[in-house]
């Protein structure tokens, strides 16, 4: 065992926070990669569940396992704990709530190997409901198509739960910093900076869209998502223009979440920025704001729709073609979901005459797809994979 682990070239980072019902099959999940020699350090965040008892057996059961507990602290001192712990020459990370598929590991390391100019990589992942259960999507990211001078900013994403990264690189740019809920978005746009950055397009592990993720858990966590997401963008075009780069202070979290509101987070996220960059965040926030709401869980509110409207008149009749097309669909596909749930004072603030007829057709469509009996909508799930 001394010599597995002299050999050892993964480190697994995996953060949980509360994960009683998940982390243990995604623990497993890792566990029987077929890539063996490598080590597994689960940060858990000051859980008050069930979670350390669960850890503590996983850990005891397989040697390979380490358990490191903080002070409950969020998603970014979890992972800058952890990385404290890891060694190998790479680091993949893999969430609590998430399931690799067995040949994750081995895929990506021989991507890695045979393309030294790449320091990370990630893939696709299809999408499971809170219960694992096919959902019919797919987690799909692209990050050589980045676009800065897009409403809003199109990021260099890779899935973070399903990223393997050189140490060496992590350790280049600092590590993670606290980009509220867009930690992993900030992180890719300073990986860009220093190296390529590849996804593998095909499915490597089943990703978990359900009410209890950090996105999806509730509207604040949204627009917070939202923001912060464009100040990494923001940050990088700081960078990418021999200009001050913005600070993230620990701070501005509760700052923001005491705002509430998407005009008050605005306010908030606007303190270190110039006028133009202001009116930039404004768009592109209320933009990303409008496309999360599509697929999370929680209920956009009235007032929200009320500023994403505003906020995106303002700036659609002098964008390019392509991204008017691109918010007038967004903005169609969540005033259909809105209507199927019989929300129409909220869809109505959406609704307008060039969206109208692409409005209905989504609405058909969620409507006929919501009167099929539960099994019909897994077994179309599972054949769309």
């Amino acid at each position: 065992m001394q010599g597995l682990h002299q050999d050892r070239r993964i480190d697994v980072l995996i953060p949980v926070y509360n994960s009683a019902a998940t982390v243990g099959s995604a623990i497993d999940s890792i566990c029987a990669q077929t890539v063996s020699n490598l080590r597994i350090i689960v940060v858990d965040d000051g859980s008050s569940d069930e979670t350390a008892r669960i850890l503590a057996g996983k850990a005891a059961s397989d040697s390979r396992i380490v358990v490191v507990t903080i002070p409950h602290g969020g998603i970014v001192d979890a992972l800058n704990a952890g990385l404290v712990h890891c060694t190998a020459e790479f680091i993949a990370r893999h969430d609590a709530d998430d399931i690799a598929y067995p040949h994750r590991f081995a895929t990506q390391l021989a991507y890695l190997d045979a393309n030294p100019e790449c320091i990370a990589v990630s893939s696709f992942a299809r999408h499971v409901d809170g219960g694992g259960r096919p959902s019919g999507g797919l987690e799909a990211s692209f990050p050589d198509a980045f676009n800065l001078d897009w409403i809003p900013y199109k990021e260099p994403r890779l899935l973070h739960p399903f990223l393997m990264v050189r140490r060496s690189a992590l350790l280049a740019i600092g590590g993670y910093r606290y980009v509220y809920h867009a930690e992993d978005v900030d992180l890719c746009w300073r990986l860009q900076e220093i190296g390529r950055l590849h996804v593998i397009p095909k499915p490597l592990g089943d990703y978990r869209i359900h009410a209890q993720s950090v996105t999806g858990r509730s509207t604040l966590n949204g627009r917070i998502s939202a923001i912060y997401s464009q100040l990494a963008a923001i940050s990088a075009l700081r960078r990418r223009s021999n200009h001050s780069d913005l600070t993230f202070p620990r701070s501005a979290i509760d700052l923001m979440t005491a705002a509430v509101t998407a005009a008050g987070i605005l306010e908030v996220g606007e303190r270190e920025l110039n006028s133009t960059e202001c009116s930039s965040l404004k768009a592109a926030f209320a933009a990303q704001y409008q496309g999360l709401a599509i697929w999370r869980s929680y209920d956009i509110e009235l007032d929200d729709c009320r500023f994403i409207r505003a906020a995106l008149a303002a700036v659609e009749p002098h964008l390019p073609s392509g991204n008017r097309r691109s918010l007038r669909s967004s903005r169609a596909v969540l005033c259909a979901r809105l209507l199927s749930k019989g929300r129409l004072r909220t869809a109505m603030v959406l609704l307008s005459l060039d969206t109208l007829v692409e409005t209905a057709v989504r609405f058909g469509v969620y409507a006929t797809y919501d009167c099929l009996p539960a099994r019909v909508r897994v077994a179309l799930a599972t054949w769309r994979q």
